[in-house]
């Protein structure tokens, strides 16, 4: 992708990260109206929360095989057949189709935001100062949730009923569409590959399968996933029901949550690099600074220091999953790079599910105050899990000095 002209590839650049802020407004936008699905088609939340069911696994697979699809495809041909797809779902909205019917539109959302984030990660992290750009990348998502709720609630309140939330969405996604077709630069290697370079790809997700430190990689953003979406969902009941906030400063609260992801993915990385702070360094200060704000939030429950809390947990939390994307080039060869972010992508969706459904389970039956001490415990077995892929990376980097250092001395001879 270095062959990219500048105009192209800001234009590409620019491209991703609208895809993401829209990617991020469906997601908003999916929370607001449950209630007028509800209603509307007379099910209760248990129907509706297969809906959940049918987009995270259509999500999940999709993520997961998007590195083989985009060696097979080219990754510009993958994410138009994302967007389409992604288009494709606002119909059973935009329609109000029977309830039957709308689960398919989930899967075809599922199946499109998966490619779609996914391609878009791969695209990113092929490019020079890949750890900003998907730094920026992933708060546009952020950016995205925020405004989503605006949009809908916006419609709601004129009473134009919940389908046209998605003509409005449709719209804004066949100007990603259309942009996908005509402005996504493509890079020479991708064009056209040649038998010999097609047989030597062919293998490439199952040697993705077999490296350790790609599964390890994975798992540690399915925790990081998991305590993200805690924080954010079972936040706000934590808040009142524990320490007796209102329901107006309970929810500033978690908005400064959302607020400090969005600053922390815009500030943090560019700060690191120009104080020239280590990848590995900026991960345990991360790592460091959750912990810190869980013990605020947790032990000293007071007014403004919670509000300060939640707000450094979400600073400390959002650069670390697009570090981590960032990391793959390094761990695994170039030919391995898509498969392996589509592994980690898929995987740390089920952080989105799981560790969220524990922590429901914990509020149930011992109370929602142990939501902190679950949260403290998944920061520290983040923590566990970086201490040893720090000192694997550590090594690889050692042992590629050494063989460029070999191979200069190869040629020299």
């Amino acid at each position: 992708m270095k062959d990219l002209s500048t105009k192209s590839a800001r234009l590409s650049i620019g491209l991703s990260f609208y895809s993401f802020a829209l990617v991020g407004l469906s997601v908003g936008i999916g929370g607001v109206i449950l209630k007028s699905l509800s209603m509307y088609y007379h099910v209760g939340d248990a129907v509706l929360g297969t809906l959940f069911f049918v987009l995270y696994l259509s999500y999940s697979l999709s993520s997961f095989f998007c590195g083989p699809l985009a060696e097979r495809l080219g990754l510009r041909w993958l994410l138009i057949i994302g967007t389409a797809l992604f288009l494709f779902s606002m119909v059973g909205f935009i329609l109000q189709v029977p309830f039957a019917l709308l689960e398919i539109s989930y899967v075809c959302m599922g199946l499109g935001t998966g490619i779609i984030e996914t391609g878009f990660n791969i695209f990113i992290s092929a490019l020079p100062q890949r750890t900003s750009l998907l730094n920026y990348l992933h708060a546009f998502f952020v950016v995205g949730t925020i405004f989503g709720p605006l949009l809908a609630t916006g419609i709601l309140a004129l009473h134009w009923g919940w389908n046209i939330i998605y003509v409005v969405l449709a719209s804004l996604v066949l100007l990603q569409l259309g942009g996908t077709v005509f402005f996504l630069g493509v890079p020479a290697a991708e064009k056209g590959p040649s038998q010999e370079q097609a047989s030597t790809q062919r293998p490439a997700f199952r040697g993705v399968l077999t490296r350790r430190l790609v599964w390890l990689s994975a798992l540690f953003l399915l925790v990081y996933s998991g305590v993200e979406i805690c924080a954010g969902s079972w936040g706000y009941t934590y808040l009142v029901d524990t320490h007796a906030f209102g329901s107006l400063a309970a929810g500033w609260i978690i908005s400064g949550f959302g607020l400090g992801l969005t600053l922390g993915r815009f500030l943090i990385q560019p700060l690191a690099e120009r104080k020239r702070v280590s990848v590995t360094t900026l991960m345990y200060i991360l790592i460091g600074g959750a912990i810190l704000s869980l013990l605020i939030t947790w032990l000293i429950p007071f007014g403004i220091l919670t509000g300060i809390g939640f707000c450094l947990l979400g600073l400390s939390l959002a650069p670390v999953y697009p570090m981590t994307i960032a990391l793959v080039p390094k761990l695994v060869p170039e030919r391995l790079v898509p498969s392996a972010i589509g592994v980690l992508v898929s995987v740390s969706i089920s952080g989105l599910s799981v560790l969220p459904w524990l922590a429901g389970i914990l509020a149930q039956f011992q109370g929602i105050w142990t939501l902190m001490p679950y949260l403290l415990l998944l920061v520290l077995i983040l923590l566990a899990f970086w201490s040893y892929l720090a000192r694997e990376i550590g090594v690889l980097a050692v042992t590629q000095k050494e063989l460029i250092i070999a191979s200069k001395e190869d040629a020299y001879k």
